[in-house]
């Protein structure tokens, strides 16, 4: 199976770069090197289909459009939608966050 191209919204662009800032202020740059790695290697598995993806209807709300969907990686949610020839990651989400919540204010796409 050939990988499909991803891109990130600028929602998820924003989140990234939070999260990267936050692991440098708390862990360092070296971590946050490693974890920044990590959620684009998921990105990554996520455009070749090998990343373990579930339904964000199965974990936040059964009335969601059935095409969000959600990785685990680290300590975090990658979410993401995927269309004809992308995969569109909507945004990286905390695991401790309030999930229905981020997730009902997701833009789907920009």
């Amino acid at each position: 199976m050939t990988p499909k191209a991803w891109r990130l919204t600028r929602q998820a662009e924003a989140s990234l770069t939070g999260i990267a800032e936050w692991t440098i202020e708390t862990f360092g740059a070296r971590q946050a090197d490693a974890y920044e790695a990590e959620l684009i290697a998921c990105c990554n598995g996520i455009a070749a289909g090998t990343a373990p993806v579930r339904s964000c209807r199965r974990l936040i709300d059964p009335a969601l459009d059935d095409t969000l969907n959600f990785v685990r990686c680290g300590m975090h949610l990658v979410i993401f939608v995927e269309r004809d020839e992308t995969m569109i990651i909507v945004d990286f989400l905390h695991g401790r966050s309030d999930l229905p919540r981020r997730v009902a204010e997701l833009p789907l796409d920009d």
